[in-house]
């Protein structure tokens, strides 16, 4: 199995480090009397970002990724306008109605990369910035976007196969609750790549989530030998519990993304770990990306290198640490 090699760990942390400056570069005062402060600028800055998601209603990820947004918005002193679609054709007309309502910057996922390939083009053209976020790790540059704020996806998931490892896993069920989508299927990918166990891939209809349930319970019922249930999102994880109950199974549950319940499920051991990839945060620097590039020609990453948010693991050894975090909505 391979692992990240110490010159790409170094380039993260520095890209990281970079990104660290210039956000607090962009909320300290800058000297002379001509100058106006970060503060200053956003309470008079009258500019309009739209932030564009492929989530779904009532997802508890894309809130914490909003809630960020929001945070960033209130303090660059943004209008920010939030809409989703979990259809890719409504995805893509979402960021031809920001550009028809002249943004001053988009920021979006790329889950299905294909269909939004001419709005983005659409919205170079019109001379509005974009910033991608949370899908399209391998696809932002080549799109032509400023820059990009989520985890590596394939990194992650080989973290997770080297987690498993560690915990004597042999065969891991990846869960991937929506097909297609470039960067659910990195995750799996990546867990294969770095357990030494078999890993199976078992697709089921996220949006159906007792049907998710029913799918992943038969599958455990049908092979005894799958000890850990790999989930790609913190409800699947929960469900994946109950899946193992009903299915009288043994298999451990590891999941990728955090919310409150699954923090719960954490600290009781119900759920091994998690893979924290901070929506919140992916939320909060596409919009202060935005700004700054705006107000002062900042470019997080200098357009070359994604700004890492994850992968972050939560196991019972540190989940006390994000408790109050997730209990306030934002981890």
């Amino acid at each position: 199995m391979k692992t990240p090699s110490p010159s790409s760990a170094f380039a993260r942390i520095a890209t990281l480090t970079a990104a660290a400056c210039l956000l607090l570069a962009g909320c300290s005062a800058v000297g002379g009397t001509d100058d106006a402060s970060g503060a200053e600028a956003a309470g008079t800055s009258g500019m309009k970002i739209t932030l564009i998601t492929h989530g779904g209603d009532g997802d508890a990820f894309w809130e914490l990724v909003r809630k960020g947004a929001q945070v960033a918005a209130a303090k660059d002193g943004v209008e920010l306008t939030y809409a989703h679609d979990d259809d890719p054709a409504g995805q893509a007309e979402l960021m031809r109605d920001a550009i028809r309502q002249k943004a001053d910057g988009i920021a979006v996922t790329l889950a299905k990369p294909s269909a939004m390939a001419g709005p983005v083009a659409e919205a170079r053209a019109a001379g509005i910035p974009v910033v991608g976020l949370n899908s399209g790790m391998d696809q932002w540059q080549s799109a032509g976007l400023l820059g990009y704020f989520g985890q590596n996806e394939s990194v992650a998931g080989t973290v997770v196969g080297n987690r498993l490892d560690g915990l004597k896993a042999k065969h891991a069920l990846c869960v991937i609750h929506e097909r297609g989508n470039v960067a659910l299927e990195a995750r799996c990918a990546g867990v294969k790549k770095g357990f030494g166990g078999e890993t199976e891939m078992l697709y089921v209809e996220g949006t159906d989530m007792d049907a998710a349930t029913t799918a992943i319970t038969d599958r455990l019922r049908q092979d005894s030998s799958i000890d850990e249930v790999v989930t790609l999102g913190a409800q699947f994880a929960l469900a994946a519990v109950d899946a193992a109950e009903k299915a009288g199974s043994d298999a451990r549950v590891a999941t990728f993304d955090l919310n409150s319940d699954l923090v719960k499920a954490v600290k009781n051991g119900d759920v091994q770990f998690a893979v924290d990839q901070q929506p919140y945060l992916q939320g909060y620097l596409a919009v202060d990306s935005l700004w700054l590039y705006k107000t002062n020609g900042n470019t997080l990453g200098g357009g070359e290198a994604p700004v890492l948010t994850g992968p972050a693991l939560v196991s019972k050894a540190n989940v006390a640490s994000v408790t109050r975090f997730a209990a306030r909505g934002t981890r």
